[in-house]
């Protein structure tokens, strides 16, 4: 028991003076304000895009006979995009940025 409580505090204050020193490297700064604000990857820009040309062709596509519905399940919206491409003669690519629109 005695050797636990010896191993957990040598840890303890290893860690501790770990910080102070790491601390003491960077000139007693907070190293997470001197850095840069993170950026957007460009795979949530991109994603971001693609929502919003999603968005875009509902409602030039859909949006003039329907109001955006519920959310559905990803499968069974799936269905109805398919089913609505058909009527109204939507491209392919339409059909994919509308849907995953309506999914996300």
């Amino acid at each position: 028991m005695k050797i636990k409580f010896l191993l957990a505090a040598f840890l303890f204050a290893s860690a501790l003076s770990l910080g102070s020193m790491a601390n003491a490297g960077s000139g007693g700064k907070d190293s997470a304000k001197d850095s840069p604000a993170p950026t957007v990857s460009a795979e949530q820009s991109q994603n971001e895009n693609m929502h919003v040309e999603g968005e875009k062709r509902f409602r030039s596509n859909c949006g003039r006979c329907h109001a955006a519905p519920p959310k559905f399940a990803p499968r069974m919206m799936a269905t109805i995009v398919r089913h609505m491409r058909v009527r109204a003669t939507i491209t392919d690519q339409d059909m994919h940025l509308i849907l995953r629109y309506m999914t996300e």
